[in-house]
C-alpha cells in the first residue's frame, strides 16, 4: 500500500513563522522607541546643573508620553525642595500644598494615593549617592503599570544629574559664603547691591547703608590668639545677623569687617537699628587689656546722584568718624 504525503500550503506554513517576526519586530519597536525617550532625556539633562531647572526639564521630557499636572522633588538632608508645576492661580498652589504634603512625610502615616482630585505617586530615591522623595500628581486616571515600569527606568537615569546638581549647589553655596561665619561674602554683596540701588531708584524707595567694623579685635587676637579670635568672629556674626531682618544683606568683606545693606530703611531706622547692634555687641561682654570688644558703625543713605563707589566710600568715611569720635558708636553721613 502506497503511502500518500499532503503538503501543507505554503502560506499555512509560513504563518506561525510570519507572526513570530511580526512580535520580534514589534518588541524591537518598542524598545527602540523606549531608547530613543531614554537617550533624549540624557540630552536634556546633560546640560542643567541647578535644581530647578532639572526638574523642570525632567516634567517637560515626561510629559510628551506620561500627562501630569506637578513633579516634586525633596531632599530633606539638604533641605532642597522644588516643584514644577503646569497650573496656574488657585489651583497652582491647590496642587503645591498637596505636593508639599506627601514629601514632606510624617511617621507612622502613609502617603496618600487620591486627594483633592488628584492620583498621587511617590518614589524613593535611597542610594548613598542620592537620597530624596520625588512625586508626580495627576488628574483623570492613575498611572498604568507601563507607565511606572517607564518611570522607574528614568528615575534610574535621573539620579545621577540630582546628585550632581546637589553637589554644584552645594559647591556654589560654599563659593559665596564667608568660612568663618557663614555670611555672605563680598561676591554675594558685588552681586546683589546693583539690583538693590536700582530698586530703590525705580521705587523712590530708601536704602541706607552701614559699615561696621569691631573695636579692640586685634587684641583679642593679640592676647587670646587666633583660634579664640575666629570664635568671637563667630559670635558677633551670629549676634548681628539675629538683630536684622531677612531683608537686610549681612557679609563680611574680610578681617573684622563687616557691611549690612538695609533697604526700605531710612535714617532715623537705620540709627537705631545701629544703636541695637552696638547694645548687642557689648552684652557679649568680651574685654581685652585695650578696651571691651565692640562694634563702630557708619551710616550713609543712598542719594539718586552717587554712584556705588561713591557711596561706599561715603559709608567708610562715616564709619572712621565712628572710631575717632571713641569707638563704640554710630556716626551719621
Amino acid at each position: 500500500m502506497k503511502t500518500q504525503t499532503m503538503d501543507l500550503p505554503a502560506d499555512t506554513a509560513l504563518a506561525p513563522t510570519m507572526e513570530n517576526l511580526l512580535l520580534e519586530l514589534s518588541r524591537y519597536r518598542e524598545q527602540s522607541e523606549r531608547l530613543r525617550r531614554i537617550n533624549l532625556l540624557h540630552q536634556r539633562l546633560a546640560g542643567v546643573l541647578d535644581l530647578p531647572a532639572m526638574i523642570e526639564a525632567f516634567s517637560i521630557w515626561l510629559m510628551e508620553w506620561v500627562d501630569h499636572e506637578l513633579v516634586g522633588y525633596h531632599n530633606p538632608e539638604r533641605q532642597r525642595m522644588h516643584m514644577f508645576c503646569s497650573y496656574h492661580g488657585p489651583k497652582r498652589r491647590q496642587a503645591i500644598q498637596l505636593a508639599r504634603e506627601v514629601l514632606t512625610p510624617v511617621d507612622g502615616v502613609p502617603p496618600p494615593t487620591r486627594a483633592d482630585g488628584f492620583h498621587v505617586h511617590r518614589w524613593v530615591f535611597d542610594t548613598p549617592d542620592c537620597y530624596g522623595l520625588l512625586t508626580l500628581l495627576r488628574r483623570g486616571r492613575p498611572l498604568s503599570e507601563q507607565d511606572l515600569e517607564f518611570i522607574d527606568e528614568s528615575l534610574l537615569i535621573l539620579a545621577e544629574p540630582l546628585k550632581r546638581a546637589l553637589e554644584y549647589e552645594n559647591i556654589f553655596s560654599q563659593a559665596r559664603r564667608d568660612a568663618l561665619t557663614g555670611l555672605p561674602n563680598r561676591f554675594v554683596f558685588e552681586e546683589r547691591i546693583p539690583a538693590l540701588v536700582e530698586q530703590a531708584r525705580r521705587h523712590g524707595r530708601p536704602l541706607t547703608l552701614a559699615a561696621l567694623d569691631l573695636d579692640h579685635f586685634k587684641a583679642v587676637n593679640d592676647a587670646m590668639g587666633h583660634f579664640i579670635g575666629d570664635r568671637v568672629l563667630q559670635q558677633v556674626a551670629a549676634t548681628l545677623q539675629a538683630q536684622i531682618r531677612q531683608s537686610d544683606l549681612l557679609v563680611r568683606m574680610g578681617g573684622d569687617e563687616f557691611l549690612l545693606v538695609l533697604p526700605d530703611t531710612d535714617m532715623p531706622a537705620a540709627c537705631h537699628l545701629a544703636a541695637r547692634l552696638c547694645r548687642a555687641v557689648a552684652c557679649l561682654d568680651i574685654n581685652t587689656d585695650s578696651g571691651p570688644l565692640g562694634v563702630s558703625i557708619g551710616l550713609a543713605e543712598w542719594e539718586p546722584e552717587l554712584n556705588i563707589p561713591a557711596w561706599l566710600e561715603r559709608a567708610d568715611d562715616t564709619l572712621y568718624q565712628a572710631k575717632a569720635g571713641g569707638r563704640a558708636q554710630v556716626a551719621v553721613n
